[in-house]
């Protein structure tokens, strides 16, 4: 089984490797392998050379960093929850960032991608901590079904929200709508370097309860028999979570579907370990949204189609599979 793994995280890298080359050298201007190589190692001048460096470098940096999050995000909110279709969303943590975004774009006059990242993250961290709040109340503390009724309620309520808010402020309409749809057109390096913190403390979280999240996915009685703080895992895990889905959908607007579908694509790959499930869904994740965003460059000519339409595209199937899969007699 470990060959097997080694093996799998090998073809991983390698179409991490391809996707980022791909992200880089096709679009509407299409540009040689050995153009887009010149151009990393030795800034290679040239229209070509900047199209490169000022421009697809930035978006496949952005691109890497948050489908790495998400997918990182997706896997331990599915093993917090130990819910099969869980994803960002569960626990509100997106549609919290859309409202951070929104209510910067509405009431505090910020319109640039690097200062959504600040709201969106602060959005996010809001509606998780009012999830966990409401889930842990009463007798049981924080069950995975409270967990997840608690987001369905944040999530409606943060809905409303959006709806007063563009009903009140036209104003703010398209350039949220340009937002929600997700993207990595138009992120530059300022939002890259932005991320990565967000993108590193998230990951420790998230990989240091890996362990306790191999034991909760056999029941939390279970885990506790086995010496894990099962509460310490949920808050740490979910407090991760919430880090890496914050910034990856502040900066790339709200991705569909790439938190739920690199987890079971990871699983599938190699096995249910967490300690193999989290690497291989970091290297999944990012592969997934340059893929799509790639399929969107090229779809339409000289027109984009944005990530978060393709990757929504891509996970309805998949979202259709995976229900009819586990739709089995009990």
């Amino acid at each position: 089984m470990s060959s097997r793994r080694v093996a799998a995280t090998a073809a991983a890298l390698v179409a991490l490797l391809v996707a980022v080359l791909l992200s880089l050298a096709v679009g509407a201007r299409a540009i040689a392998p050995g153009t887009v190589v010149d151009a990393l190692l030795h800034g290679g001048g040239g229209e070509d050379g900047e199209v490169v460096t000022q421009l697809r470098l930035p978006r496949t940096l952005v691109g890497l960093m948050a489908g790495t999050a998400l997918g990182l995000a997706g896997t331990a909110l599915q093993g917090i929850t130990r819910n099969p279709i869980g994803d960002p969303g569960v626990l509100g943590i997106s549609q919290g960032a859309s409202v951070g975004v929104l209510l910067a774009i509405a009431f505090a006059g910020v319109h640039t991608l690097t200062g959504y990242v600040w709201f969106g993250f602060v959005g996010a961290a809001v509606a998780s901590v009012a999830v966990y709040a409401i889930a842990a109340a009463g007798r049981g503390g924080a069950t995975p079904v409270k967990l997840a009724l608690g987001g369905a309620a944040i999530n409606a309520l943060l809905v409303s929200v959006t709806t007063a808010v563009l009903t009140t402020k036209a104003a703010a309409l398209d350039e949220f709508r340009f937002w929600q749809v997700g993207a990595l057109a138009g992120r530059d390096a300022d939002v890259a370097a932005r991320l990565w913190p967000y993108l590193l403390v998230g990951t420790v979280l998230v990989v240091s309860v890996a362990r306790g999240l191999d034991a909760l996915a056999l029941g939390e009685d279970v885990a506790k028999g086995l010496g894990q703080r099962v509460a310490t895992v949920r808050v740490v895990g979910g407090v991760g979570a919430t880090v890496l889905t914050g910034a990856a959908v502040a900066a790339a607007g709200p991705i569909a579907f790439v938190g739920l579908a690199v987890p079971h694509i990871a699983r599938a790959v190699v096995g249910s370990d967490h300690r193999w499930v989290l690497p291989m869904a970091a290297l999944i994740g990012p592969v997934m949204l340059l893929v799509a965003d790639v399929v969107g460059r090229i779809v339409f000519p000289p027109g984009e189609v944005p990530a978060g339409v393709m990757t929504a595209l891509i996970g309805v199937p998949f979202l259709v599979a995976l229900v009819r899969r586990k739709a089995v007699p009990a």
